[in-house]
């Protein structure tokens, strides 16, 4: 059978150099695609088919002039036959090459940099949430691909609470961190979530960069902009994304933000803060650090150890979200990191960081929100 490699699908991103088929044993070379207008890449996802019972050698030479080469030596691509389960496969990283040994049983097999949260399933946890009680779906307006940039509300309470994940669209386990809250949020029976509901509203931006997401980025929007350095002042032309959530931030204000991402490098779920902005408060601190130090009480999976350096007094970079919203609205703002490597301090050898680990912790920190809510 015909060996074939492709990423001609939502979110897909190689390009295939050769392949070299020896009947028992096949071997390709590929390379990642930069995003468009941008030296950023690191995410790949494509499909590779014709290769049961073969022993299957993929190299990703380019590996080593990554965005983030930092993150190759330990960590496991992953890979799935029915683009539901994704699990760990034989990874290693040498010289700049990425080589990905694999052992298919079925003709068709899945590679990813992270277990994918495609275009499709964002709209279909759209359409679910937007059908739930007391939720309300607006769309804040278009990208510049001309795709809908989702906003759903949700509570009652005076608390203006944030919640928006994937600025870089390539950290898909920042989705499914969403998907979990909103399970979480929607279920009438759930006791933390009638809670925040009755003392809070709830702003809810699960994709806020959907062009980036569909085309196969690592790291920016249609433009090549790193939208994590653009809150200072956003533009329609560049980044409107963040033009009109930032804009609806300003209508609503806000009192707690929490900026859902994944970090490359560090095999850890850890948080960052705002300590270097200029109108840093003794509250907003002692709030961050109560919530980042109940969080590590509550679950195994988060830390405090490992992390981001703070910025110095008055040396925070306000381009970014989480200083510009802790400055501009007085608020307890906060970037969560989870890995696309394993959790080192309590590793899965089959799954690594996935999915459900990232929908659980969700919950655990809206459970954590939920005891200090009457404090922000």
């Amino acid at each position: 059978m015909t060996i074939s490699i492709s990423n001609a699908f939502d979110s897909g991103n190689i390009r295939v150099l050769s392949i070299v088929d020896t009947g028992d044993r096949v071997r390709a070379e590929l390379e990642i695609v930069k995003d468009r207008q941008s030296d950023f890449y690191q995410w790949f996802h494509f499909r590779i088919a014709g290769v049961a019972g073969r022993e299957v050698e993929l190299a990703i030479v380019n590996g080593g002039t990554s965005a983030y080469p930092d993150g190759w030596p330990g960590y496991k691509a992953r890979i799935s036959e029915d683009r539901e389960v994704w699990t760990q496969a034989d990874t290693s990283y040498a010289d700049g090459v990425l080589t990905i040994n694999l052992s298919p049983d079925r003709n068709a097999l899945w590679v990813a940099y992270f277990a994918p949260y495609s275009m499709e399933r964002h709209h279909d946890l759209i359409a679910w949430a937007a059908c739930q009680p007391g939720v309300e779906h607006r769309e804040l307006g278009v990208t510049l691909d001309k795709q809908p940039l989702d906003l759903l509300t949700l509570g009652d309470g005076p608390k203006q609470i944030w919640l928006y994940a994937r600025q870089h669209p390539g950290e898909t386990m920042a989705e499914w961190w969403m998907e979990g809250a909103l399970e979480r949020l929607c279920d009438k029976e759930d006791a933390v979530a009638r809670l925040l509901r009755a003392r809070a509203t709830l702003h809810i931006v699960p994709n806020m960069n959907p062009d980036g997401s569909r085309r196969g980025h690592l790291r920016t929007n249609a433009a090549g902009v790193n939208l994590n350095r653009e809150w200072h002042e956003p533009s329609m032309e560049r980044s409107p994304e963040v033009f009109l959530v930032r804009q609806e931030m300003d209508r609503t204000g806000v009192d707690f933000a929490m900026d859902v991402h994944g970090d490359e490098a560090i095999a850890a779920v850890f948080l960052a803060g705002f300590e270097g902005i200029p109108s840093l408060s003794e509250r907003q601190l002692m709030l961050y650090n109560r919530f980042r130090d109940t969080l590590a009480a509550r679950t195994p999976d988060f830390q405090t150890a490992r992390g981001y350096p703070s910025s110095a007094p008055g040396k925070g970079n306000l381009t970014m979200s989480t200083n510009q919203v802790a400055e501009r609205f007085g608020a307890v703002a906060m970037t969560l990191e989870m890995p696309f490597k394993d959790n080192d301090d309590l590793p899965d050898p089959e799954f690594g960081w996935s999915p459900a680990r990232s929908k659980q912790l969700a919950k655990d920190c809206l459970a954590v929100l939920a005891e200090m809510i009457g404090e922000l």
